[in-house]
């Protein structure tokens, strides 16, 4: 049995995930403020977080890290709108001189930082804007167990998610 430190990560973006966009803005499901959180006016789209992903998110054997570029705001205006704690955040490299080739590559530009956060522990990455190319460059340079789950931004994550998600951290216990 694995302690806590030994816990797979899960990586997870804000928007696509869990704040769906794109599509028909009336087709996008709306959830009042849980009370003493953030209010939509602080951000036109958190109304479109749905409470029940901490719950669901706190369920999954994991360690969950915000690895999206809203930083430490998603502790401050997400967290508590879906009844998650405070969560750690992936911080982002500056700009280098690999950004080019990733680029040419077509590598998302958190992929190495995941990676190299991760350091060999198994690993989860929901977001909405990975590919194949990422699912390449991660199996050739993690040496752990990885799953690069992408979630359709006009519908972020569902019951489907939550279960290959679920299963896939589940086998590796």
């Amino acid at each position: 049995m694995t302690g806590p430190a030994q816990r797979p990560l899960l990586f997870l973006d804000v928007d696509g995930p869990l704040i769906p966009f794109g599509g028909e803005p009336q087709d996008a499901p709306t959830f009042a403020a849980a009370p003493g959180s953030a209010g939509a006016d602080a951000h036109p789209l958190l109304a479109r977080l749905n409470p029940e992903h901490g719950r669901r998110l706190a369920a999954l054997p994991c360690e969950v890290v915000w690895a999206t570029t809203w930083m430490a705001d998603a502790n401050e205006c997400v967290a508590p709108r879906i009844g998650l704690p405070e969560l750690p955040v992936m911080s982002w490299p500056e700009p280098s001189g690999t950004d080019d080739e990733d680029e040419r590559l077509g590598l998302h530009w958190k992929t190495r930082a995941l990676v190299a956060r991760a350091a060999g522990r198994p690993f989860v990455w929901v977001d909405d804007e990975i590919t194949g190319a990422d699912r390449i460059w991660v199996a050739a340079h993690h040496r752990g167990h990885a799953l690069l789950h992408r979630v359709d931004p006009r519908r972020g994550l569902t019951d489907a998610d939550y279960l290959a998600l679920d299963s896939w951290l589940r086998e590796l216990s």
